[in-house]
């Protein structure tokens, strides 16, 4: 269902339980970069509407989990400042190829895969978090990430045919995997 090559590895999971406010502070972060995506293709691609009507809906439903997180930062006295992202859209971002419609197709299958890791991300957490108030916000998302992510899949057959989303989905899964497995020293969501 949501395209993944592989699992999120028990080291992520001790980091997360290890710096959780930091974590949270990314988090937060995440969701306000998940607006900006989905926005940045509205511009991008602003002829294709049923495109536009979908992404709208995303960027409305992110900006409102970007203020959940920043509400829940503030109920747990952390203050909301910038912080130093992981590696993995940056690293994701790189395989976006660039000439038209391959570069639209990418975009929305990167989105779409950010989208599946938060959506594995959120289950476990909402498993396996001792805060319990934490773990049901984790579970209240954990949909609309699922959601998110077939919706990018779908949109990315706006620009090509099934066949071929289907067969570079595989190919940026893969190296998203291998992005996953390699980890990044900072406790991210995406790390």
């Amino acid at each position: 269902m949501l395209s993944l090559k592989t699992s999120t590895s028990p080291r992520w999971l001790a980091a997360v339980e290890a710096n959780l406010d930091e974590v949270l502070l990314d988090h937060a972060h995440c969701e306000k970069k998940a607006a900006g995506t989905a926005m940045n293709l509205i511009f991008a691609y602003v002829d294709r509407v049923e495109l536009v009507k979908s992404l709208s809906a995303i960027v409305t439903e992110e900006l409102d989990h970007f203020k959940l997180v920043i509400d829940l930062l503030e109920a747990r006295g952390v203050r909301f400042r910038r912080l130093k992202p992981s590696n993995y859209g940056g690293q994701l971002a790189q395989l976006v190829r660039t000439q038209e419609p391959a570069k639209a197709v990418d975009r929305l299958l990167v989105a779409g895969l950010i989208e599946a890791r938060s959506c594995e991300r959120f289950a476990l957490l909402k498993d396996r978090l001792a805060d319990r108030t934490l773990a049901a916000f984790y579970q209240s998302l954990f949909e609309s990430e699922a959601r998110h992510h077939a919706s990018y899949v779908q949109l990315a057959r706006l620009f090509a045919d099934e066949a071929e989303v289907d067969r570079r989905l595989d190919e940026l899964a893969t190296a998203e995997a291998e992005i996953i497995d390699r980890g990044d020293v900072l406790p991210r969501m995406h790390s």
